[in-house]
This record gives structure tokens, sequence and C-alpha cells, in this order.
């Protein structure tokens, strides 16, 4: 009995060596399902999501700064640009001709402000750019009866003179060319008009602009007397 007992004892102790060894071969395995996802497993997913961020975010912005605000729509609809002349002009230099376009273009809103302004470059579109805003810094009031104007006037520029009537409401615009655009733009709906002298387009139109500034209502012609309404129209 005393020999089979050392006997027995190691192989007592080998059994929990094999149970002990089992564990450590599933060890590996269970390490291997809860490993954390692979760089491209993180890279893809990444992309997919930081993508999707991005789009959508881009497309916020975008569709904000696509909208005009309101007041520059207003004032896009407001000034009305009428182009009178355009030609090509030529300046004489130490090294030859200097070749530009001259464009004369005439602003007006309909409701009594016009103005007239000249633009000059090397191409036609920065010409007309150049007179509209030179158009809108010489604006003028137009006083206006109704659709017509309050007395006759002439007005004068250079050589050019011109002659503009009030007329009776369904009469229309009666004028042509340059003088025509600037009444149109000032709002007048009904004139009788005659020009007189020079017919160059830039002298008509500045003459029918030096015509309209000079008007005056009743109230401004009779306190400018000194009188009243009554006396001015007896």
């Amino acid at each position: 009995m005393d020999e089979k007992n050392p006997a027995g004892a190691p192989e007592a102790a080998a059994k929990p060596e094999a149970k002990a060894s089992t564990p450590s071969t599933n060890a590996p395995g269970t390490a291997a399902s809860s490993a954390p996802p692979t760089p491209n497993d993180n890279q893809r997913r990444g992309r997919r999501g930081g993508g999707g961020g991005g789009g959508g975010g881009g497309g916020r912005e975008g569709g904000g700064g696509r909208r005009p605000p309101e007041d520059n729509r207003r004032e896009q609809s407001e000034w009305e640009e009428k182009i009178i002349q355009v030609r090509r002009v030529t300046k004489v230099v130490k090294g030859g001709k200097k070749l530009s376009f001259r464009a004369v273009v005439a602003v007006g809103n309909g409701k009594g402000q016009v103005g007239i302004g000249v633009g000059k470059a090397s191409e036609v579109i920065s010409a007309i750019q150049k007179a509209v805003v030179d158009a809108k810094k010489s604006l003028v009031k137009v006083p206006l009866i109704g659709t017509t104007v309050p007395h006759q006037i002439y007005g004068r520029q250079g050589s050019s003179r011109i002659l503009l009537k009030p007329a009776a409401k369904g009469t229309g615009v009666i004028a042509g060319g340059a003088a025509r655009a600037i009444l149109e733009l000032a709002g007048v709906g009904d004139i009788l008009s005659k020009s007189l002298g020079s017919r160059a387009p830039l002298n008509v139109a500045r003459a029918t602009v030096d015509g309209l500034k000079n008007l005056r209502t009743f109230e401004e012609a009779a306190r400018l007397r000194g009188i009243s309404i009554k006396t001015m129209l007896a």
C-alpha cells in the first residue's frame, strides 16, 4: 500500500496539469474574439461617417450662400438702366494711338429721379459699368405733376438745346433718341419736346437733364418770387 501511494501521487498531480493546460489552449480563441477592430476597419467607418457629416454641413452652408439679400434685390429692381451710346474713341499718346470705348448710360427709378453718366475703358462691359456708377453719382430730382412737368422750360448743353412742354394725359412721350430715354427713366408719361441745335446724343441727354433739373413746382416758384400762389396764377 505504501508503494502504490507514492506512485499514485504523481498521477494525481499530473491530472491537474492537464486541466490547467486546457484553458491555456482556449485563451487565444477568446482573445481573438474580443480583439479590437483593425485600423483598416476604423478607417472605413471614419470615411463613411465623416463623409456624410461633411456633406450635410456643406449643403447647409452652400444653400445659405446662394440666396441674395432682400435689400440687393430691391435695389436691383428699383433702378433701371438704358444705354444711350457706345462708341470707340482713340487717344494719341507718345507711343501711338490708344484705343478705348466710351459709354453713355442713363439711370432712373421712374419716380422722379434720373441721372446720366459717362465711362471709358478698354472693354465695352467695363465702360458701361463705369458709366452706371457715374450716373448714380449725378442723380437729379424731377418735380412732377401727375405724369407731366409743371411748366415749359429750355435745357442747354454746349450747342444743343431742347424745349420741354407739359402735355395732357394720354399724349405720351413725344421725344426721340437720348431725350426719350431720359424722360422715360424720370417717370414722365406725357410731354412734348423739340430738339434744337446739335443732335449729338451726349449733348442732347445732358441738355434734357439740365431742363429737368431747373423745373420748379408752383409752391417753389411762388416762394422764390415772394408772392402767393393765387397772385402768381391770377
